[in-house]
């Protein structure tokens, strides 16, 4: 299950940085499971990897545009 930008978008930072918290720790475990052997679904590697890419472009960018209305 991918997360779609537009879902993002309307998140307020402090629920993309828990929900960024939660896919790090989703992404430690399928390591763990991938070095033990037991991973089976190792698509799902790929869609948290991006998942935690996105959270982290649209946080920047919501940093930008506060930046940018201060100045």
């Amino acid at each position: 299950m991918a997360l779609a930008a537009k879902e993002l978008n309307d998140k307020t930072p402090d629920q993309l940085r828990e929900q960024l918290v939660a896919l790090k720790k989703e992404a430690f475990n399928l390591r763990f499971q991938q070095a033990t052997g037991q991973l089976e679904n190792t698509a799902r590697m790929r869609s948290v990897r991006r998942d935690v890419a996105r959270i982290n472009t649209i946080l920047n960018q919501k940093a930008a545009a506060a930046a940018g209305t201060e100045a």
